[in-house]
């Protein structure tokens, strides 16, 4: 990273940043609700090398892409001014300044792990790492849930997507050895231990390569279905919808909503049981909750794709105690939570079902709970 950004931008670094991918166990689509979500962070990282610059300008790269350097005027940051992958950095510093906070220029290198389009929060990655870099550069003093929330308003305001905040929450302040329970009308997280390993049991990804793009529609468009069903039940949010009420209100409802809401109020159920597992050190019970999640993704809010379900039908038939599709939807990755001397036979297992099928070949690994967003150097 700093022969890299010397060789881009002339100069040592003043210090590097990493921020965490993430998986969710469990609790989608329920953060713009007001609701729950217990993610994790995930070993595969976003690196940020950065220098204060003492002008106003934004001077962006990646070892990602073959373009030159972005390069910006901070005063002339604005929605839709950017459309590239820079639009996520930019936005950080944009969302800083709206909030008041009187930062300027960067030199800024990004090298990531982190998957693109694999529902693994590759966004939220980038740019809580980026934040993270500002706020030292910068000295602000802001908190980890402090500046997930200036990251989220990145994404919103300037990216234009208008995600809820469990990703970049997720990426900022989970720690190793838990999952983070977030609570997010209260604004609170809190840890919880999940080891699998202790257990003899693995938790394994599948990216099914099927690329996914929050941008172009389909989620906003749950995102206001949601919000348009809370406003007919006079509640401000789904989250006040208790599975004991779901019968009355579903008869209130315009038919299209109905799934919407059967998601989202069984899926806050799903995260409190999850909970209480973990409390309890019952790994293995998740099995069943994950499962149930995916059911409610595909059939209710009919995000899955064809891809994630093959995934999931041939895990469960391997032996697996449940797998689910993770992050936004309409293709991204599967979280499969299996015993551990089952995990090679089942991801042989996956990868022949894709090929039998006439899909590219997905990507498998393991996961364990990381460390959010730091300095490392």
């Amino acid at each position: 990273m700093k022969e890299a950004f010397r060789h881009i931008h002339g100069a040592s670094p003043d210090g590097i940043w990493a921020a965490p991918g993430r998986v969710n166990l469990i609790g989608e689509h329920t953060d713009y609700n007001d609701g729950f979500a217990l993610p994790i962070a995930i070993p595969q990282n976003t690196l940020v090398a950065a220098r204060r610059r003492e002008d106003r300008r934004l001077r962006l790269h990646s070892a990602q892409g073959d373009g030159p350097v972005i390069d910006l005027d901070v005063d002339d940051l604005a929605p839709g001014a950017v459309t590239t992958w820079g639009a996520y950095p930019a936005g950080v510093v944009w969302a800083l300044r709206e909030a008041g906070h009187a930062v300027a220029g960067a030199d800024l290198h990004v090298d990531s792990t982190v998957p693109t389009g694999a529902g693994l929060s590759s966004s939220a990655a980038l740019e809580c790492a980026v934040a993270f870099a500002y706020n030292d550069l910068y000295g602000l003093g802001l908190s980890a849930p402090a500046l997930a929330l200036i990251s989220q308003r990145a994404e919103n305001g300037f990216a234009g997507v208008p995600c809820g905040v469990m990703d970049q929450m997720a990426s900022a302040c989970c720690t190793p050895g838990a999952a983070l329970h977030l609570d997010i009308r209260a604004g609170t997280h809190e840890q919880v231990p999940f080891a699998p390993e202790s257990e003899g049991l693995r938790l394994l990804v599948v990216d099914t390569r099927v690329k996914h793009d929050l941008g172009d529609g389909a989620y906003a468009a749950l995102r206001a279905g949601c919000e348009q069903a809370a406003r007919l039940l006079g509640v401000a949010a789904l989250r006040d919808i208790s599975p004991a009420e779901l019968p009355a209100t579903n008869r209130t409802l315009p038919a299209h909503l109905v799934p919407l809401v059967q998601h989202i109020v069984t899926e806050n159920a799903r995260v409190a049981e999850a909970v209480s597992h973990l409390r309890a050190g019952r790994v293995a019970a998740l099995g069943p909750i994950l499962s149930a999640g995916h059911a409610s993704l595909r059939d209710d809010f009919r995000i899955s794709c064809d891809e994630s379900d093959l995934v999931v039908d041939t895990a469960l038939a391997q032996g697996a105690l449940g797998a689910r599709m993770t992050g936004g939807g309409f293709g991204g990755s599967v979280i499969v939570l299996v015993d551990e001397g089952r995990a090679q036979a089942l991801g042989d297992a996956v990868t022949a079902a894709f090929r039998s099928a006439g899909y590219p070949a997905p990507h498998l690994f393991p996961v364990s709970p990381a460390s959010g967003a730091r300095r490392i150097e």
